[in-house]
């Protein structure tokens, strides 16, 4: 069956995993995770923890840093050959845990390291109906697609909503596992991580392609305009469903972008059942980033913004720069949390943020993926940014790294610089 697109859900879910761990692997991931236990008892996360929630409950705090390893970094810093599991799914659960204590022991960032287990739902989703078809990308590298809506008054038609399955037997099964092996170390916990996105605009394009889309907002916007209807409502029937059906977990905590953490969630009259409203929305539109304001005011806005004023907190923004369109994305309620990309002007954002919204300062990660690791010249550019950024809200976030030249002390050292920079200026 084919793929929704990850702006509307998470693949994790549909990966299928073989439900076993021996006993000699159950052995090795127990260690590891009294290992975690041990770090998230310290009292420094706590003290992490009321750090995130004064930043996001906008109170005065110093800047904070989180370093966020995707999983294509993740083998040059514990290599497959580290591993020590043997079955497949052992050794995912053994990375997963291994990368918590690389961050807990020698990273040392503000990320709150606590002593849970988390899974996701089993599911399938049925896709739109179309999909594209990728040319390329081998080993990481680029690529691209041929999108199958051709024409709208033909294809249109052919689309039909997704339709989520969820499996909660092999679900179950996979908890009652994690509980069997992690259960008197662990909290091992069912969370539904449906999204990492509700900006809508990688599935336009992975379904029109990026150079008909700019395209049709000149030369049939009304098109345009029927089709991101259809993603709309397709994204809200989403999120209808999840919620009738008890699948929305709450994220004002440690799963959230950076940290998510706050007070404000859930709403006073949350009963147990999780509503969007009482959860962090978050979007972006990284594929419009060559489009005007205007246009992005017209296409783009308005369709977002029937999905994000159902959340009860929003975040904004990814590796798009927002200058030129800050005066429509403020527009968004209960907006909270704003990324800030290294190619965006970090004084012109402070400027534009102040006090009002957490500063999501997203420094250039390319700087530790350089055949050399230029401490003098990161230490300069993090100087600047953060003397930029003194009178707001900031967090620090390292993310979208993708290599550190198999050098895992350059992400160690990376977060030393910026903390040294922030005790210097706070």
């Amino acid at each position: 069956m084919p793929n929704l697109s990850e702006s509307t859900l998470s693949k994790e879910g549909e990966i299928a995993t073989p439900c076993c761990v021996s006993s000699a692997d159950r052995r090795i991931l127990r260690d590891f995770g009294a290992q975690v236990a041990e770090l998230a008892a310290r009292p420094i996360e706590a003290e992490k923890r009321e750090l995130w929630y004064r930043l996001n409950a906008l109170e005065p705090t110093r800047p904070l840093i989180a370093c966020r390893i995707a999983a294509s970094c993740l083998d040059e810093i514990i290599t497959p050959a580290d591993l020590r599991c043997e079955g497949e799914l052992a050794r995912e659960w053994e990375l997963r845990l291994r990368k918590e204590i690389f961050l807990g022991t020698q990273v040392r960032d503000d990320q709150v390291i606590e002593a849970s287990f988390i899974l996701p739902y089993l599911f399938t989703n049925s896709g739109w109906g179309l999909d594209y078809t990728k040319i390329g990308g081998g080993d990481g590298g680029s690529y691209t697609w041929d999108a199958p809506i051709k024409d709208y008054e033909t294809d249109l038609p052919r689309l039909h909503f997704p339709v989520i399955t969820v499996d909660y037997q092999a679900t179950q099964r996979m908890i009652d596992l994690a509980t069997d092996v992690f259960g008197d170390i662990l909290v091992v916990q069912l969370k539904g991580t449906w999204w990492w996105s509700l900006g809508m605009t990688m599935a336009l394009v992975e379904l029109r392609g990026l150079n008909q889309i700019m395209l049709d907002m000149i030369e049939d916007p009304d098109g345009l305009h029927r089709f991101m209807a259809i993603l709309r409502d397709g994204h809200l029937a989403t999120l209808d469903f999840l919620e009738a059906n008890g699948l929305l977990s709450l994220n004002n905590g440690n799963t959230y972008i950076s940290s998510g953490f706050s007070r404000e969630l859930p709403q006073p009259d949350f009963a147990g059942r999780v509503r969007a409203e009482d959860m962090w929305g978050f979007a972006e539109s990284q594929e419009t980033v060559g489009v005007s304001p205007a246009m992005f005011e017209e296409f783009i806005f308005p369709y977002q913004l029937a999905l994000l004023k159902r959340f009860g907190l929003v975040s904004y923004g990814c590796c798009e720069p927002l200058d030129n369109r800050w005066h429509v994305v403020e527009r968004f309620p209960r907006l909270r949390r704003v990324g800030v990309p290294p190619w965006s002007s970090v004084p012109g954002m402070a400027e534009k943020l102040g006090t009002r919204h957490v500063f999501s300062w997203r420094p250039c990660p390319s700087d530790l993926g350089t055949a050399t690791f230029d401490e003098a010249g990161i230490r300069r550019y993090i100087r600047d940014g953060l003397r930029a950024s003194r009178n707001c809200r900031v967090e620090v976030v390292l993310k979208d790294l993708h290599t550190v030249q198999r050098d895992p002390r350059r992400i160690v050292r990376w977060a030393r610089i910026v903390g040294e920079e922030i005790n210097a200026l706070h």
